[in-house]
């Protein structure tokens, strides 16, 4: 962090302050915020220099594309506190509406370009999913790392085709199938074996709100979803609130790459996650991590990162957050 000077001078400009403001509702891209404050790329990227040199703002490059993400820290925590106990003037208050108004098109946009895209492709995704580490030996990494224990009342988010609900299902004593697509959860009930169909259940749901109750699940999967997260670190916040105290999660998905293409042709947001990523976003959403596999070999290499539910500040934040919006 720089002098307290330098920190308001890169307040002191409205369009940072903007800036600021859009950053604490997710990470954003630069062509994004632009096409929020409706100004050019250059010209945001100059303003957003001022911030990172204030010590503000954060940078993060994926392949690309710059993503940024407010900086945290103390000093940075206690400037936000500040801002929310200085009231805004009627004017401020007005385009930081406006600006969280933009943002909900451009988060609604990419989802609607995520869901075209499954239900373009929901015949043919398994076998998208196998073009990289064939998707046997995941399988067989997942049933490893999970231990061959019984898995209690499973959460299967972002369900896709339903085959990890089919895989699990012997081990769990329920299966909660959730996805967003309606054609996807249509091919996942007629893949369902006789079998298990009373074991499982098919919801209609997004991964950052769960229709889910709190502390409901032993353990839950997200396999080759969190990439289509705009907030990969709400979603596992969102997941951990559904899950008991010592219920386990199990993410699985993609190590950073420099595939650019799967953005544009396949709908993913991230290009993959690190170690670090993913340790720092379960330690905020109280999860412990227990064990990490990586799988090499395809084209991308596919990572596992299982944890622990240990109780997080974080949920409780979101907890009263919701019952603030229900009531």
């Amino acid at each position: 962090m720089q002098g307290q000077l330098d920190l308001f001078r890169a307040l002191a400009d409205p369009t940072r302050l903007r800036i600021v403001h859009l950053l604490r509702e997710m990470e954003l891209a630069v062509g994004e915020i632009a096409l929020v404050v409706g100004q050019s790329q250059p010209r945001v990227s100059r303003h957003v220099r001022i911030l990172v040199e204030a010590g503000l703002v954060d940078r993060r490059k994926e392949g690309s594309w710059v993503f940024l993400n407010l900086h945290g820290g103390a000093g940075a925590d206690a400037l936000l506190a500040f801002l929310d106990a200085a009231a805004p003037a009627d004017s401020e208050r007005l385009w930081i509406e406006a600006d969280l108004a933009r943002l909900a098109a451009v988060r609604a946009e990419r989802a609607r370009a995520a869901e075209d895209y499954f239900a373009m492709h929901a015949e043919e995704w398994d076998a998208l999913r196998s073009l990289y580490v064939p998707e046997a030996q995941v399988e067989a990494a997942m049933t490893d790392i999970l231990g061959g224990e019984p898995l209690g009342r499973l959460l299967d988010i972002g369900t896709g085709t339903g085959r990890m609900a089919m895989l699990f299902a012997p081990q769990a004593s329920t299966v909660v199938a959730i996805d967003r697509s309606a054609e996807m959860l249509r091919l996942a009930r007629g893949n369902l074996p006789h079998g298990i169909a009373d074991k499982v259940r098919f919801l209609a749901g997004d991964f950052n709100e769960l229709p889910v109750a709190t502390h409901s699940a032993d353990t839950a999967i997200l396999h080759q979803v969190l990439h289509y997260a705009q907030a990969p670190g709400r979603v596992i916040v969102e997941v951990a609130r559904t899950l008991k105290d010592g219920g386990r999660l199990l993410i699985v998905d993609f190590a950073p790459h420099d595939r650019e293409e799967l953005r544009q042709r396949d709908a993913h947001t991230r290009l993959g996650f690190s170690d670090q990523q993913i340790v720092a976003w379960y330690a905020a959403a109280g999860i412990a991590i227990e064990r990490v596999e990586t799988l090499a070999g395809g084209a991308l290499t596919v990572k596992l990162w299982l944890g622990q539910r240990r109780g997080s500040p974080a949920i409780a934040r979101l907890r009263s957050s919701k019952a603030s919006q229900a009531g």
